[in-house]
């Protein structure tokens, strides 16, 4: 099987994928022709792809997360990869594949991952921050074993979520060392909850992203887990005006930073300042590392990674 990695321009090639995102759209010409915009992925990474000329028959037939077998040819579209697909079909029985086989994972064992979340957890000694965490984890422990931390962005693969928390409690825990003024039950609460809620605003199988829910279109993450922690509060009998409730609120709310990011307001706690620039770190961090697993080493150029202000990563050779 040729995996998406190892593609390069001009190559042709014929293997099994993943229809991660399959949409149905025109041609600008007179008439407008149907057309396939897909995302083909397979466990080493993912590749846009354009079926042309589609009949009625391939738009019954062919849909997001189904198995395919494709040969197409590999072009460079705006300096970056895409396939030409020349054929397509529907994978069967006997083809002998299952969709876990193409499915991208962290390299962590989710259960692993889990684990180490709840440990921080029990380590968290104030009892109310341990109480008002716990809860919000206790919502989303079963999804924790296979969300992605985001649709495509960053950890965008089974269990990336979990694997973004436990990234960052690592990083937490050196600065809290370095830096001893950081509340640290803050720095590991904040972390655990600052995206506690994206299991409940994306809709997910094995770790892909089909779409939004309701709650994720209508409030999104951020206001749903500023949600969960009031609701965790009244139902422990927390006063609301505890400076506890209000420092995890405010984690929450700013850890974007900006208003055209996502957050109501920045960041205005140590910790806040903190809990911003860790998760940046390691997101930011990730994307780089992804690319530069994802991008054959033949290549001297990552694509251009969109979480990076477009630019490429070039990998160093010595």
């Amino acid at each position: 099987m040729t995996l998406i990695k190892t593609l390069v321009s001009q190559d042709e090639f014929v293997g099994f994928y993943l229809l991660k995102e399959l949409e149905v759209k025109q041609t600008n010409g007179t008439p407008a022709k149907d057309y396939f915009d897909i995302v083909l992925s397979d466990a080493s990474g993912q590749l846009p792809a354009k079926f042309w000329d589609v009949t009625p028959t391939d738009k019954e037939t062919f849909f997001p997360m189904g198995l395919v077998k494709v040969h197409g040819i590999v072009q460079t579209y705006r300096e970056k990869l895409q396939a030409k697909i020349v054929r397509i079909r529907k994978a069967t029985e006997s083809d002998g594949i299952s969709l876990t086989d193409f499915i991208r994972s962290a390299p962590i064992r989710p259960i692993d991952l889990v684990y180490t979340v709840k440990q921080v957890l029990g380590t968290i000694e104030d009892e109310e921050i341990r109480t008002i965490a716990a809860f919000c984890v206790a919502k989303v422990e079963e999804k924790l074993m296979h969300y992605p931390a985001a649709k495509s962005h960053h950890h965008a693969y089974c269990a990336g979520l979990a694997y973004h928390m436990v990234r960052m409690l690592e990083i937490g825990d050196f600065l809290c060392k370095q830096r001893p003024f950081l509340n640290s039950d803050l720095i590991k609460a904040g972390i655990i909850l600052h995206d506690i809620a994206k299991p409940e605003e994306m809709i997910a199988q094995l770790g892909i992203v089909s779409d939004y829910s309701v709650q994720g279109k209508l409030l999104g993450h951020i206001s749903m887990a500023s949600n969960w922690i009031t609701e965790a509060a009244i139902l422990s009998s927390i006063d609301l005006q505890s400076e506890r409730v209000l420092a995890l609120q405010h984690l929450v709310l700013s850890h974007h930073n900006l208003g055209e990011w996502g957050s109501p307001v920045q960041p205005q706690m140590a910790e806040a300042v903190a809990l911003h620039h860790i998760d940046a770190l390691d997101a930011k961090l990730q994307m780089v590392e992804d690319a530069l697993d994802t991008t054959p080493e033949t290549e001297n150029w990552t694509p251009l990674i969109r979480g990076l202000e477009n630019k490429p990563i070039y990998r160093m050779k010595f």
